[in-house]
C-alpha cells in the first residue's frame, strides 16, 4: 500500500531509522575504519618525529609534544554519538523527501523508502566518492583543506543534479518500465560524466604512502557511509511496513451455525 500517515509520523519514523542507521555505521567504522586511521596516524607521527629531529627543524614545527584535545579512545567512542546524531539529521531529511515524493508515485511505502535510499546514496555518497575519494589523516595538504571541502560540496551538488536528471528522464518517458529505467540511468551517467570532466582533480597522496593502507581506508570509508544509507532505507521501510500492518483493520469472522 502507498506510504500513508501525517508528516509528523514520518518525521519521527525517520529520526528513529536514522538513529539505528547511524549506530550501525559507527559500528562498522569502529571495527573496520578505525584500524586504518590508527595506521595512518602512526605514519603521520613517524614523519613528524623525523622532521623534528632534523637539524633545520625548529621548535615551532615540532608536533611531538602536542597532546590532542580528544584522545583516540575518546574519538573512537565519540563517533557513536556523532554518527547517531548525524543519522537522525539524515533521517529527518529523508522523511521530508519521501513525504514529498509519495505525492508523485504509486510505489508502496517500503518500495519508496528503499528507492529513495538508493538515490540518496548515489547522490551523496557514490558520485562524490568516485571523484574525490576519502583520504586518511596522513594524506593531504592542510593549506588546501578549504578548497578540497568546497570541491567535495560541489561533487555532492553534482550528485543531486545527476539523480534529479535521472528521475526526470524516468518520469518524462512514456514507454515500458525497462526503457524508462535505461533512460534514467543514461541521464545519470551523462550528467555525472560531464561534471567529472568539469571539476578539477585532486591528488595529494605522496608517492611513498602505502597503497594497501590507502585502499583499505577508502574501502572502509565507503563501507561506513553505505551502511548508513542502506540501514536508513531498510529501517524506514521496516517501520513503514510495521505501521501499515498495525493500521490495517482486522475483520472478525463470526461463525455461523451449520
Amino acid at each position: 500500500m502507498p506510504l500513508i500517515g501525517p508528516f509528523k509520523t514520518l518525521l519521527l519514523r525517520g529520526l528513529l531509522a536514522g538513529l539505528i542507521a547511524g549506530l550501525l555505521a559507527a559500528t562498522v567504522g569502529y571495527f573496520v575504519g578505525e584500524p586504518q586511521v590508527d595506521a595512518a596516524i602512526a605514519i603521520e607521527e613517524a614523519g613528524s618525529a623525523g622532521h623534528s629531529h632534523a637539524p633545520e627543524a625548529t621548535e615551532g614545527h615540532s608536533h611531538g609534544g602536542e597532546e590532542p584535545l580528544v584522545s583516540r579512545s575518546g574519538q573512537k567512542a565519540g563517533q557513536f554519538l556523532a554518527l547517531g546524531l548525524a543519522g537522525m539529521a539524515f533521517g529527518a531529511l529523508f522523511a521530508s523527501a519521501v513525504n514529498v515524493a509519495r505525492r508523485f508515485t504509486k510505489l508502496s511505502g517500503p518500495q519508496l523508502s528503499l528507492t529513495a535510499a538508493v538515490l540518496a546514496w548515489a547522490a551523496i555518497v557514490a558520485v562524490p566518492f568516485f571523484k574525490y575519494p576519502a583520504n586518511p589523516p596522513a594524506v593531504g595538504d592542510p593549506e588546501t583543506i578549504n578548497e578540497r571541502t568546497w570541491l567535495w560540496v560541489a561533487a555532492v551538488v553534482l550528485g543531486l543534479l545527476a539523480v534529479s536528471a535521472a528521475v526526470a528522464a524516468y518520469r518524462a518517458l512514456v514507454a515500458s518500465d525497462t526503457l524508462r529505467l535505461v533512460a534514467g540511468v543514461g541521464a545519470f551517467v551523462v550528467v555525472t560524466t560531464v561534471g567529472y570532466v568539469l571539476l578539477p582533480g585532486v591528488n595529494e597522496v605522496a608517492d611513498d604512502f602505502p597503497a594497501t593502507l590507502l585502499w583499505n581506508f577508502r574501502v572502509a570509508s565507503l563501507a561506513e557511509t553505505t551502511t548508513l544509507w542502506v540501514s536508513l532505507g531498510l529501517a524506514f521501510a521496516a517501520l513503514t511496513e510495521f505501521a501499515s500492518r498495525r493500521s490495517t483493520p482486522v475483520v472478525d469472522q463470526v461463525p455461523t451455525a451449520g
